[in-house]
């Protein structure tokens, strides 16, 4: 069953805007998603109806408190997490992986190392590789496979062994869109006794999370790129949830997963991060003798199948520039293990001079590093420049990148 494109693109304001007579065209999508007019509505109605804090006497915050654990709820749906007390919410994935590092490597000690990875974005390196230097920890770099931007698994496997404490690993790379093989990552991280903390950030937008499944110890992602607003979330088991302990202020109640939400929470991100899993359970169109998970299992099988056929328009049309390097998956047998993210370099220009000219054109794409330090220093694209990175989204179209091909064409002459 096909998705109706035009009908779900109705629903995003941005998408429907003209600007200097053009229909600007999201490829940006990796940075941070566009909003449908139900999350934006979800987030206006809770503040200006019932914004409040938790626990008063009264009904706005008996409403928040219902929010709360709805949100946490939502989640645990988009992550088939056991309960919907796994789930710890934050400001964003980088500030609560931090928090969680801090808490997770007070009993390191040297002697102990842990691993990261090249394929990472650096919010799930740095907080773990700043982390082992205060313990004296060694740090261990798995490197990626620079033909597809993989996890290089046999490098990976040796670097294992029984003095391992953690593995932090990206589900999907940021900036080539190469999906890594998580399950057999978990399982040899597990055989040696180390914990795997999975940042499933860019993973998110494109395919049906299985923690329970994974059996990962963390699992991280963000709202703001799957359709919602700014709202980081954590996915802990609950043994860790309970058994660590968090950096955190004294007469706050000592329960998790609150125990691991310093501050007062966005609220107001909570209701649109609702509305943001609602939207996408809803491309599913089964209806409400399905679970909000079914429904969401039956949406990912769509909206893959044409972020897969998106993948596979693009990597056509590459084939006929020479002057445009891809770095990552280009092989079509292998779609399903990529997201629609493309990292490209274009012979004798800058990346922002390629995101400049699109730019000029309303067509949004990003260039650089994307925080993927590893990565672009082992591809040797850091020192000029990183590269330009389109991202395709579910509200993409065929039409948009014959659009970009185009310009590729006046670009490069």
């Amino acid at each position: 069953m096909s998705m109706d494109i035009a009908q779900l693109r109705e629903q995003f304001p941005a998408l429907m805007q003209s600007v200097d007579g053009k229909s600007p065209i999201f490829l940006d999508g990796p940075g941070g998603s566009q909003v449908p007019q139900s999350v934006l509505n979800a987030m206006s109605a809770y503040l200006g109806h019932y914004n409040s804090n938790l626990g008063g006497a009264f009904f706005s915050s008996d409403k928040t408190v219902e929010l709360m654990a709805n949100a946490r709820q939502a989640a645990a749906d988009l992550l088939n997490a056991p309960s919907a007390q796994n789930i710890v919410f934050g400001p964003n994935m980088t500030s609560l992986t931090f928090s969680f590092s801090r808490a997770i490597s007070r009993d390191w000690q040297a002697g102990n190392e842990i691993i990261v990875t090249n394929a990472d974005h650096f919010s799930n390196v740095s907080s773990w590789q700043q982390a082992a230097e205060d313990k004296g920890v060694k740090v261990n770099t798995a490197l990626i496979n620079e033909a597809d931007c993989s996890l290089d698994m046999t490098q990976f496997e040796s670097l294992l062994n029984s003095k391992t404490k953690l593995v932090a690993v990206t589900y999907a790379s940021n900036t080539t869109g190469s999906i890594n093989d998580i399950e057999r990552i978990i399982e040899l991280a597990h055989a040696v006794g180390a914990l795997v903390y999975v940042d499933a950030v860019h993973y998110a937008p494109h395919e049906l999370i299985d923690v329970q499944a994974l059996d990962c110890d963390f699992l991280a992602c963000s709202a703001y790129k799957f359709f919602g607003p700014h709202l980081g979330m954590v996915y802990g088991k609950k043994e860790h949830l309970e058994g660590f302990t968090p950096y955190k202020v004294e007469p706050a109640k000592d329960v998790a997963p609150g125990r691991w939400e310093t501050g007062t929470q966005s609220f107001e991100a909570m209701a649109g991060f609702i509305a943001a899993v609602d939207y996408i359970a809803a491309i599913s169109e089964l209806d409400d003798g399905h679970t909000r998970r079914e429904k969401l299992t039956a949406a990912f099988a769509k909206t893959k199948q044409h972020e897969m056929a998106l993948s596979e328009h693009f990597l056509t049309r590459l084939v006929n520039y020479p002057r445009i390097k891809l770095y990552g998956i280009d092989d079509f047998d292998r779609l399903n293990e990529r997201t629609p993210t493309f990292a490209l370099t274009f012979e004798g220009l800058e990346p922002r001079a390629v995101s400049e000219f699109l730019g000029k054109q309303h067509i949004c794409v990003w260039d650089g590093h994307f925080y993927a330090q590893g990565l672009c220093k082992q591809l040797n694209v850091l020192d000029t420049g990183g590269v330009v990175r389109i991202g395709c989204m579910h509200y993409n179209t065929v039409e948009e990148l014959d659009k970009l091909f185009d310009m590729f064409d006046e670009l490069l002459g």
